[in-house]
């Protein structure tokens, strides 16, 4: 596709992306409530953790903070750049994805292990770093909402997602950023978030 060609998809599509990015505004306005609150909450516990009592904490900090900017950037700029049509879709779904988990936190409060590495984001990442958004696992679910939304249509960046989503998984038990319930029901819970995302923005209205 050459960028006049570009020009047109983003004009005709215009309305739906304008939309699509209010929707993440508020998604993004919720989620840095929801981290706030939690931060700076006295009373949150610490719990005891089968996996997290027998292994680590290693520093993985490299993998925990590039992989996941990889992971958004290649899944916002591919429909961008490629598929304009699919744009406002997959913002929708992620917007989605960060208004449920911003309830989820909200109403779970859980302090990170004592023995977490904490890791600093680079530039304006580092505005939505939390410590204690702990349920569920951003870094498990982000990866694994993108596998599922790309699967169908776009092998290549789908398997890319599943794979960074097994590896930030790992990496996030490694340095007992998160619970290992956190890890667990991310996969389950991203997937309900995806079903119920299928069902009001359906795939075939943006293709």
């Amino acid at each position: 596709m050459d960028f006049n060609g570009w020009k047109t998809m983003m004009r005709n599509n215009r309305r739906r992306i304008l939309f699509s990015l209010l929707l993440l505004a508020i998604a993004i306005a919720a989620y840095y409530a929801s981290g706030d609150y939690v931060t700076d909450r006295q009373n949150s516990v610490v719990s005891p953790d089968l996996i997290l009592d027998n292994i680590g904490p290693y520093n993985l900090s490299f993998i925990f903070v590039w992989l996941f900017i990889a992971v958004i950037t290649v899944g916002l700029l591919y429909p961008l750049i490629f598929k304009p049509k699919e744009l406002p879709y997959v913002l929708n779904m992620f917007s989605l994805f960060v208004l449920i988990r911003s309830g989820f936190i909200v109403f779970t409060h859980l302090r990170a292990p004592y023995d977490a590495i904490h890791s600093t984001f680079p530039g304006f990442w580092q505005t939505f770093n939390f410590t204690n958004d702990l349920f569920f696992s951003a870094h498990t679910g982000v990866p694994f909402l993108g596998f599922l939304i790309f699967r169908k249509h776009h092998k290549g960046i789908s398997y890319f997602m599943l794979a960074s989503s097994i590896m930030l998984a790992i990496t996030v038990l490694l340095m007992h950023v998160h619970y290992s319930i956190d890890v667990l029901s991310a996969y389950f819970i991203t997937y309900g978030i995806y079903e119920i995302g299928a069902k009001w923005f359906k795939w075939k209205d943006y293709e």
